[in-house]
């Protein structure tokens, strides 16, 4: 699976300096690259990526600044030649924090750990389909449930853990989001954007939302955006 990667830095040879740097990742997709924030949140919006390497200090907003508004922001390292932001850049739980000159060393590991999230693990790989009417064996401490799939409302990523969100209960599992996904049913659940899984039999309602993206109102009350990206695959699978 490509990870699709966004780039913001004001200075536009620091730009092709890191995307030279990306090119040897092969996983890696450079999907858009912008000179600032504004421009940044246009991107992101429109193309939802998996993974934002941001500078902080650009001419207007910084790159903190962006993050800090943006209700659901992409996977963000931020890049910067300045070391007195990095608890506030960890505050707003950045991925990772990479000063200026970049380290090939200190980039390699962040790349490898982003890998590992989006591997499959080999029992998902040899796991059959889940379907509708089959049962999850689901742990959390020491509490275990054994439920129909069908039960689960959604699934929303946190880090490295997935909240699994059935009746009144919202355990998290050491599993990642895109693992979840391959091992699921298509047609009982939908990738909603980067971070929710949704039980389709559980949608209620649903509005149009801007840029071509929608809201969908789940059966609890729960309201999710489904990007612009994964809007037009929707309406691709499920349209008459």
């Amino acid at each position: 699976m490509k990870i699709r990667t966004i780039i913001v830095d004001d200075e536009r040879l620091a730009r092709e300096a890191f995307k030279q740097l990306l090119e040897k990742y092969e996983d890696i997709e450079i999907v858009g690259e912008y000179k600032n924030a504004k421009e940044a949140e246009a991107g992101i919006l429109e193309l939802n990526p998996d993974l934002l390497f941001i500078d902080i200090q650009m001419p207007g907003e910084t790159g903190l600044d962006l993050i800090e508004r943006m209700e659901n922001p992409p996977r963000t390292v931020f890049v910067t030649a300045y070391d007195e932001f990095a608890i506030k850049a960890f505050e707003l739980n950045a991925y990772d924090y990479l000063l200026k000159p970049l380290e090939d060393e200190r980039l390699s590991d962040v790349i490898h750990r982003i890998y590992e999230e989006y591997k499959t693990p080999e029992s998902v790989e040899t796991s059959k389909l889940l379907k509708s009417g089959d049962k999850l064996l689901i742990k959390d401490g020491e509490k275990v449930w054994f439920i129909s799939i069908d039960e689960i409302r959604y699934f929303e990523s946190d880090g490295n853990y997935v909240k699994v969100f059935f009746k009144n209960f919202h355990p998290l599992i050491l599993r990642s989001l895109n693992s979840l996904a391959d091992r699921i049913d298509e047609q009982l659940f939908f990738r909603a954007n980067r971070k929710y899984l949704v039980n389709l039999n559980r949608i209620v309602n649903m509005e149009t939302w801007f840029n071509g993206s929608f809201q969908i109102e789940m059966d609890c009350g729960t309201k999710i955006d489904v990007s612009r990206r994964q809007a037009i695959k929707f309406k691709d699978q499920f349209s008459l």
